[in-house]
């Protein structure tokens, strides 16, 4: 029996954000011939090993991106940046690692997102080839769709679409669909790279067949280039790198609330109700402060606009988005109660810099501790279930 049973009897909980050291050899191991030396691989670039693709172009640093390191034991600070996947815990990268690691911790499924091509899978966008974006796109999801297989579905990774190519995206969210996928990662502000922004009709297709085919839509933090710019200059240039990466780390949390009020006012929600959208990673004690003053400013400033929606933006967000949460505790009880314990899900970001790790237990136990049993279930378990469709 775990700590987690005897906390919670006879639940196990499903993380909502988790995500993968991609190994190096991901790509190359799937890649046909013709691409294998030009996907996503780990070379020499400039005197440093880098994620490299198309041969030269830095995607990413070495850096596995965890924290944890192979004795079980957590990195603070940023020693994290020089650790390869040679340094960190095996649960980070390996399938059995994770699930043993999970069955530890009290988890029956994750839900994962990438590191290497972005959050939001922005960083392929710098690849001119459009036919090698699109090929990295596809690897990736197969080699992650194996390993959702390998896992007996309890590793459920968020496929990644081209939203650079909106027809190519759709077709991608109906391959995913078909592989077994739960859902799909999406650049959160893709009008940041040229391409029409969400409330634009361009985007109709991808908002059909992700209702149709009931595929959650997920926006990481970071997931565009003006968000990882913006947070990047909030520190002063005067903090060393520590501060620089506490603050940006921070501040990105907020820059989920420009596609979140975009979306909002649009008529997306509208025209799409069954449509599901969720924030991870970003916490959730913003959201009532940014809802309430949505609505607030809509009747004052935009009832014109507002005049052809038939709900308000908060009730739309009781309909049809969800906020993750994972080391709050003082305001999560008032914000799950504005928000609804319907649209809130628990995450531990394992295995980053900032996630719960090792503590998780106690955090959440602490965190919880004053909420109605069946508020705690739902946000432990029953939402991320019903979202991404998870048996109990």
């Amino acid at each position: 029996m775990t700590a987690l049973d005897q906390i919670f009897p006879d639940l196990k909980i499903i993380d909502s954000d988790t995500h993968w050291s991609e190994p190096h050899d991901l790509w190359t191991s799937l890649a046909p011939a013709k691409y294998r030396d030009l996907v996503p691989q780990v070379k020499e670039h400039n005197g440093r090993r880098r994620w490299v693709v198309n041969g030269d172009i830095p995607l990413a640093g070495v850096s596995a991106v965890s924290a944890i390191q192979p004795d079980g034991e957590k990195m603070l600070g940023l020693r994290f940046l020089k650790a390869d996947i040679d340094h960190v815990h095996a649960a980070s990268y390996d399938c059995d690692a994770r699930l043993q690691l999970m069955d530890t911790l009290g988890i029956s499924h994750g839900i994962v997102y990438p590191n290497v091509g972005g959050f939001g899978n922005q960083n392929f966008l710098r690849v001119d080839d459009k036919a090698l974006r699109i090929a990295c796109v596809e690897i990736y999801n197969d080699w992650m769709n194996d390993l959702q297989s390998r896992s007996g579905d309890r590793i459920l990774p968020m496929a990644l679409v081209p939203w650079w190519d909106i027809k190519a995206c759709v077709a991608e969210v109906e391959r995913a669909k078909t592989n077994g996928a739960r859902g799909i990662v999406m650049c959160s502000n893709p009008h940041d790279s040229g391409m029409p922004n969400f409330a634009q009709p361009d985007w109709q297709p991808f908002w059909e067949v992700c209702e149709a085919l009931e595929m959650p839509i997920n926006f990481h933090i970071g997931s565009s280039v003006g968000d990882i710019d913006w947070s990047g200059s909030v520190p002063y240039d005067t903090w060393t790198g520590d501060v620089k990466l506490t603050l940006g780390g921070a501040a990105i949390f907020l820059g989920q609330l420009r596609w979140l009020v975009n979306l909002l006012v649009s008529d997306v929600p509208e025209r799409y109700p069954n449509l599901k959208f969720v924030s991870v990673e970003s916490g959730i004690g913003w959201l009532p402060f940014v809802l309430e003053a949505l609505d607030y400013q809509c009747g004052e400033t935009a009832p014109d606009h507002m005049a052809h929606l038939s709900m308000k933006p908060s009730e739309y967000f009781k309909r049809q988005f969800y906020g993750c949460f994972w080391f709050e505790s003082r305001s999560l009880g008032s914000a799950i109660e504005q928000l609804g314990a319907d649209q809130v899900m628990f995450e531990t970001d394992f295995p980053h810099p900032t996630c719960l790790y090792p503590d998780s237990t106690s955090r959440v136990r602490k965190a919880i501790a004053d909420l109605d049993p069946v508020v705690q279930k739902k946000i432990l378990r029953d939402n991320a279930a019903r979202l991404y469709k998870i048996e109990p």
